[in-house]
């Protein structure tokens, strides 16, 4: 969606622009878009992961941007904390015991597709000519709180970790008391009394959600000392989680190089 037309502008997708831009040559470097919702740059690290494991790619960049202030309603209040962002990141191979050891995915489309939709403005006088990001945030507060913790755990699972390994969780940065009731779920249903001081970095009241954008940027900052009293280090477990439009729920399991 351009900023000065209200209508969507697909063709041709941003990331065979952003390839464009970018001026690559090779016509078997494939660009193509993942509309995924909040989850989507989760999603595409997920799917280079597979590109990668399957031995079709060695580099991919995986981009998660967002220009949401184009889709909130200015006459809705629970869009006043959605902001626009762009993270980028570039995935490799190596031989090395690092980086991507597990992730897991799901959907619930039969009963929560709409708890995220397009709709129109709240605002009397609103023509209907362009729509807005609308939310039911009470159910989706509910759906993440009980979803997103059954997720990491099973991506724990399947890394053959547990939480007590974990040194990091980064989770999509949506609702900072609801990433909390997230963690606090998470810890309890490991039956792990404590949870650690500075293991959940948060940037949303200074950030705001930038949707796809949130993790990336958060990584970056914490990768570059921006985050007070956070570190990863050589060997650190970091767990990516994301929730979002669909609903679509994920999580990546990651050791630091």
């Amino acid at each position: 969606m351009k900023a000065d037309n209200a209508r969507s502008d697909m063709v041709p997708t941003i990331a065979a622009r952003v390839k464009h831009k970018l001026c690559i040559k090779n016509p078997y470097c494939v660009a193509y878009d993942v509309p995924f919702g909040c989850p989507g740059w989760l999603h595409a690290m997920i799917i280079a992961d597979y590109y990668i494991k399957s031995g079709d790619a060695k580099k991919i960049l995986v981009i998660g941007a967002e220009t949401l202030s184009r889709v909130s309603d200015p006459h809705d209040i629970d869009t006043m904390i959605y902001s626009d962002g762009a993270g980028a990141t570039l995935v490799e191979a190596t031989n090395r015991k690092v980086g991507i050891i597990s992730h897991v995915t799901r959907s619930d489309t039969l009963h929560d597709v709409n708890l995220l939709r397009l709709g129109q403005s709240y605002h009397l006088s609103s023509n209907g000519d362009q729509l807005y990001l609308k939310m039911q945030g009470h159910e989706i507060y509910k759906y993440a709180v009980k979803t997103v913790p059954e997720v990491v755990m099973r991506s724990l699972e399947k890394a053959g970790l547990t939480l007590i390994d974990v040194n990091k969780i980064l989770i999509h940065q949506a609702n900072q008391k609801m990433d909390e009731a997230i963690l606090k779920r998470l810890f309890k249903l490991n039956h792990v009394k404590d949870i650690p001081k500075h293991i959940m970095p948060m940037t949303i009241s200074w950030l705001g959600n930038s949707s796809v954008a949130t993790l990336p940027t958060l990584l970056d900052l914490l990768q570059r000392g921006k985050l007070d009293k956070h570190r990863l280090h050589s060997g650190d477990i970091a767990v990516f989680a994301s929730v979002g439009a669909g609903m679509n729920v994920n999580s990546m399991v990651y050791r630091m190089p």
